[in-house]
This record gives structure tokens, C-alpha cells and sequence, in this order.
């Protein structure tokens, strides 16, 4: 959450000259509600549930970047599935900057809201410890030394998606 997984998948895709799909917003598009909106309305359990459903369908199209939830990969074995029908990415950041980043956020999380300073750095510190051993099995993993901020978003994006093609290959 936060990490830039989205907007470097879009600049990766339009380096590899192929698609895009950001699985929430396929899933939006589908259901005609907001990620949180199904969240809130169905739990967490029915959520995981159409989100697996998404991805298996998602996994089928062919010369596409997948830019899928933080939890997505968390449940129903959803990463083997992920492994066996492309090559995934982890973009690691350090739980500081992912907080930092989240700060400044326009993008609305419910599972930080209300959360702040310290608050924030330690739940996603115990969030990112209770899924790494999920992006742990990514086949490509790339280490952030610092997340984009609007001054160096350009340069910075350009950088990790043109590392990360590289480790494609």
C-alpha cells in the first residue's frame, strides 16, 4: 500500500509495449462499487473472494502488467497462481517511507484511516511482517531506496520500471 505499485506497473506495461490492468479497479468496473464500498458492504472474507475470482480472470489475459492489491497475494494461495501464470514483482520500501507516503495520500484507505505519526509506521511494520513471507516468494524483487514524491515522480518511475524490466529479462 503506498509502495507505487500501480503507477510503475502502468510505466512498465507502456515499456514492455503491452497492457495495464490495476486489478481493484477491474474489479470496480465490474461490481460498479469501490474496492472499499465491497469491503464494507460484503467483509473480508467475500471481498478475497471476488478479488480471487478477478485475479483468476485477469491471469488468463496474455502480455499484460497485473498491478493487484497489498493483500492480494495473501490468500487462497493467490501468489502460486500469480507465479505459475506470469512473473511477479515485489516493490519493497521500509515501513518509514510507506508511512510518509501515506500521509501525504489523496487515495482514500480505510484500513489507515485515522491513523497517524507512529501509529501508522507500526501497523504497517506489523502488516508488512505478517505478509512477507507472501511477497517473499515474488519472482523478481526490487528494493526501494526512497517511494516517488511529486518533485522526482518522472525520474524516479522511469528508474524502477526500467530496473525492474532488466530483472525481466
Amino acid at each position: 500500500m503506498g509502495v507505487g505499485k500501480t503507477t510503475v506497473g502502468k510505466k512498465l506495461a507502456k515499456l514492455l509495449d503491452i497492457g495495464f490492468v490495476d486489478l481493484d479497479k477491474f474489479i470496480e468496473s465490474k461490481y460498479h462499487k469501490t474496492v472499499p464500498e465491497l469491503f464494507a458492504e460484503r467483509g473480508e472474507r467475500e471481498f478475497r473472494l471476488i478479488e480471487q475470482k478477478s485475479l483468476i480472470e485477469v491471469s488468463e489475459i496474455e502480455d499484460v502488467v497485473v498491478s493487484t492489491g497489498g493483500g492480494t497475494p495473501c490468500f487462497f494461495e493467490n501468489i502460486r497462481l500469480m507465479n505459475q501464470t506470469g512473473t511477479t514483482v515485489y516493490i519493497h520500501a521500509e515501513p518509514e517511507e510507506l508511512a510518509a507516503r501515506l500521509r501525504t495520500s489523496k487515495t482514500v484507505r480505510p484500513i489507515v484511516s485515522g491513523k497517524t505519526g507512529e501509529d501508522l509506521t507500526l501497523f504497517i511494520a506489523q502488516h508488512l511482517k505478517e505478509r512477507e513471507r507472501f511477497y517473499n516468494q515474488a519472482q523478481v524483487i526490487y528494493k526501494t531506496d526512497r517511494l516517488i514524491t511529486k518533485e522526482d515522480i518522472h525520474l524516479t518511475v522511469d528508474r524502477i520500471a526500467d530496473e525492474i524490466k532488466k530483472r525481466l529479462k
